[in-house]
Order: C-alpha cells, then sequence, then structure tokens
C-alpha cells in the first residue's frame, strides 16, 4: 500500500512539475502586440532624436545607472558613462542623416516589461564633412518604466560581409 501511494505522490509531482514548466515556456512566447508597438514607437523617436540633434531626449532614452552595460564593435563591457560620452560627442554630432534603417527588425517582449531587439543597422549619416555608412548587427534591451521605455543595454558589432 505504502509503494501505491508513494507510486501516485511520485505521479502528482511530476505532472506538477511539468505544468509548471509548460506555463514558464508559454510566457516565453507570450505575444504582447501593444508593447511591442510601444517598443518600436520608442525605435522611431530615437532615429527623430538623432536626425534632430536632440541629444538630451535621446540620453533620456536610457536607464543609465549601475546595471547599465554595452558592448560596441568587439571591445570590453562599458557602463553609463562611456555610452552617454559616445551618444553626445558621436550621435549627438550627426549633421545630417540620409538613411537610417532598422533591416531586420525584431521585436521580442517578455512578461510585458522587457523588450529584446534585434537588427541590422542600414544608417548612412554625415558628421560635419565626414560621410558614415554603418551597416552593424545590434541588440538593444529596453525595460519599461514609469518614464517610458528604456534602453538598459546596447550590444553592436560589424556583420559578416562574406
Amino acid at each position: 500500500m505504502k509503494t501505491i501511494v508513494g507510486v501516485i505522490m511520485f505521479c502528482f509531482f511530476q505532472v506538477g512539475i511539468g505544468l509548471g514548466q509548460n506555463n514558464n515556456q508559454s510566457e516565453a512566447f507570450k505575444e504582447y502586440p501593444e508593447a511591442k508597438k510601444e517598443v518600436k514607437q520608442a525605435l522611431d523617436d530615437i532615429e527623430n532624436y538623432i536626425r534632430n540633434n536632440e541629444t538630451d531626449n535621446l540620453i533620456a532614452m536610457h536607464a543609465y545607472g549601475p546595471k547599465f552595460t554595452e558592448f560596441e564593435v568587439g571591445g570590453m563591457r562599458q557602463g553609463s558613462k562611456e555610452n552617454e560620452d559616445f551618444e553626445r560627442n558621436f550621435l549627438g554630432t550627426i549633421t545630417e542623416v540620409e538613411k537610417w534603417n532598422w533591416d531586420d527588425l525584431q521585436i521580442n517582449v517578455f512578461g510585458g516589461d522587457v523588450a529584446n531587439v534585434t537588427f541590422h543597422s542600414d544608417f548612412k549619416f554625415s558628421r560635419d564633412k565626414e560621410d558614415y555608412n554603418m551597416q552593424m548587427q545590434g541588440t538593444l534591451l529596453f525595460v519599461k518604466t514609469d518614464q517610458g521605455w528604456k534602453i538598459v543595454h546596447e550590444h553592436l558589432a560589424p556583420i559578416n560581409q562574406e
């Protein structure tokens, strides 16, 4: 009798674990269409801030602090200060944007408040009299805050052109 009770308890335990895993999996695949639209709007805002040299608004799209990280072109991990310096001193000095395309854009939202954005950049722009053609693969990690969607991680790397 103890064996039968033990087997039944074991089966219930296994079913419970399986159901719990299915709930976690279903959350990973759940779609959040409204949140996706909000994140896409944040990307459009970023483009407009760059086009219009609204550097302070561009900076405000980031959740700078101890959890902010960035990887850029194979370099070591950087934090808030380095990212803000780049945003102000490079992106903030763009004088003309010819093209700003987020190619192969994918926005994945998790739990309704975290978004992983991946893309291939096809950006053509000028700074002073120097022209740039940025074709990179990128990842932006957004978190939804009381002030809207904010970037907490950036990763840009060259696209292998083979």
